[in-house]
């Protein structure tokens, strides 16, 4: 049986993804207004690197 915490999030799973993609899409929007002539693919990488290092940073903070 699977742990309620494990439940709880299986419910939400779908919103996480979307909270996430509306927030990559955020930082997208952000750097085409700052740089005109964007590399939108070297931009992309970047924006997922930041927040892989962030998630990254929550998760050591977090450990208790």
């Amino acid at each position: 049986m699977k742990e309620i915490e494990q439940l709880e999030l299986d419910a939400y799973r779908s919103e996480i993804v979307s909270d996430m993609s509306d927030l990559v899409e955020k930082y997208r929007g952000i750097f085409c207004l700052d740089i005109p002539d964007i590399d939108q693919h070297t931009a992309d990488k970047l924006i997922l690197v930041a927040m892989h290092t962030a998630l990254d940073d929550f998760a050591v903070q977090l450990a208790v």
